[in-house]
């Protein structure tokens, strides 16, 4: 005789599905880091026995493109407007704010070995503004290169992250910097913006450092827009 919980577990597995299994794995990532994910715990997530979440997802990979493909959809696509670094600079700053959100997407978006319908989708998209505002496809391919990274919204850091527990070396090379990297103690004082009358947090303003980033790069470009330059 079935019972009430062999119903329930009867419907939970009839209502599963790509979609629920992905946006369960966001929800999950976004909770507890990419790191933690793994085909059992989402098991446990939804309730339902592991063998369940392969009939909608071929293995862990899927699982992460289906995740990224989902992810990249939820970038605003802002309408045209014809000022084509306009519209370019938006489109990436709402890449940049919508992995933010989903702040394990980046690392699982550089280690995808072929690109997702939606990353195509995005930087044909993304190509396009640059065509319809002039650029030559030349010199179009020349600002894909230059952007690189920033094209998703992010940069390569600077300098590689001293492990947080680390913190005894980390004292001792600030400590260095004055007498023995006097330029580089220069710059690292500017970017604690010291004088209280600045206003600003001490530290770099990921954001700020950001947006510069592209704004020199857009104006780079649009100044050789003119030229037209050919490889």
């Amino acid at each position: 005789m079935e019972t009430l919980s062999d119903q329930n577990a009867g419907t939970r597995r009839t209502t599963l599905s790509r979609d629920r299994v992905l946006r369960a794995a966001i929800a999950y990532a976004d909770a507890n880091g990419i790191e933690s994910l793994s085909m059992r715990g989402l098991a446990n997530e939804l309730e339902v026995v592991p063998m369940a979440l392969y009939k909608h997802v071929a293995n862990k990979e899927d699982l992460l493109d289906g995740m990224v493909e989902i992810v990249v959809s939820e970038i605003d696509q802002a309408a045209a407007t014809g000022e084509w670094k306009h519209d370019v600079r938006l489109r990436i700053l709402a890449a940049r704010a919508c992995l933010l959100r989903h702040s394990w997407s980046r690392a699982v978006l550089e280690s995808r070995s072929a690109m997702t319908p939606a990353m195509l989708s995005y930087l044909d998209a993304l190509t396009g503004l640059f065509l319809a505002g002039g650029l030559s496809v030349d010199l179009t391919h020349q600002m894909m290169h230059a952007l690189g990274n920033r094209m998703w919204g992010f940069s390569q850091e600077l300098f590689a992250a001293t492990p947080p527990k680390d913190t005894e070396t980390l004292r001792a090379q600030k400590a260095a910097l004055p007498a023995h990297y006097p330029n580089l103690a220069e710059i690292a004082k500017a970017a604690m913006h010291s004088d209280p009358a600045s206003g600003r947090a001490p530290g770099c303003d990921d954001q700020a450092e950001f947006e510069f980033a592209l704004d020199l790069l857009l104006d780079g470009v649009d100044r050789l827009r003119t030229r037209q330059p050919t490889r």
